[in-house]
């Protein structure tokens, strides 16, 4: 399918900031969205989600077996699942078309098979950052995701956050794939602007954006207690600081 764009990112990492650029650029978003810029209603999105939950194998830690969801056929159910939550999207008549809801993350191996010729936005921001605020998809049990249970909030939404980067590290690449910062986009936008329209072959409109909303865990009390140990490795292939100073 031509000119489909969607938006990979878990929540809380910015992509209201690129859903409403699409919006305002004229891509149709789907008949009704949140002022966050989701699509909804969500509840066939986060039912696809656990159907695909049901081929991932939890190892124990932070390991998951990704790989039957690479080359399994999709089950039916997810598929029927995603097309009626994509029906406006997928029955409009515009020229560019897309989506965005943090949960299609969840999916995101299947969404690329299902359409190939997707553009694929992947939306990255500082995991300390996105762990800062709740989300729908910090208990990734509430989507059939086992993993190690703990009454740390922070840490279980670090875990949500490792989980969802490990997964589309997994995915194999897409025809169409671009990675953009949050924090490129608030900083520098018309450069991060010029790549994206370079990107989806089409022009962009320029929304307002927040400096403040940049590295906001520096100013927690103790935000050296954020960095989970276990998110190292993201934090510095990211081009993220490790320290707060």
């Amino acid at each position: 399918m031509q000119n489909l764009i969607t938006v990979i990112g878990r929540g809380h990492s910015g992509t209201r900031a690129i859903s409403h650029t699409l919006y305002a650029s004229g891509v149709y978003m789907g008949s009704q969205l949140n002022p966050s810029g989701d699509k909804i209603p969500p509840h066939d999105m986060y039912d696809a989600c656990r159907v695909l939950a049901k081929y991932v194998t939890w190892k124990g830690g932070l390991s998951w077996n990704f790989e039957p969801i690479f080359t399994m056929p999709i089950d039916p159910d997810f598929e029927r699942l995603i097309n009626t939550y994509l029906s406006d999207v997928l029955r409009a008549s515009d020229t560019y078309r897309g989506w965005k809801i943090p949960e299609t993350t969840l999916v995101y191996p299947w969404i690329t098979r299902m359409f190939p010729e997707t553009r694929f936005i992947h939306w990255i921001r500082d995991p300390r950052d996105c762990i800062l605020g709740s989300h729908k998809t910090d208990n990734l049990r509430d989507f059939g995701i086992d993993y190690t249970q703990t009454d740390d909030i922070y840490e279980r939404r670090a875990i949500s956050w490792y989980y969802q980067y490990q997964l589309m590290k997994a995915t194999p690449k897409p025809k169409h794939v671009i990675q953009v910062r949050f924090e490129d986009f608030v900083l520098n936008q018309e450069q991060t602007l010029k790549r994206l329209e370079a990107f989806l072959d089409m022009s962009l409109g320029r929304i307002i954006v927040r400096p403040e909303a940049v590295e906001r865990w520096k100013r927690v009390e103790e935000p050296d207690a954020l960095p989970f140990a276990f998110l190292r490795d993201a934090i510095v292939e990211n081009g993220y600081s490790l320290s707060a100073d």
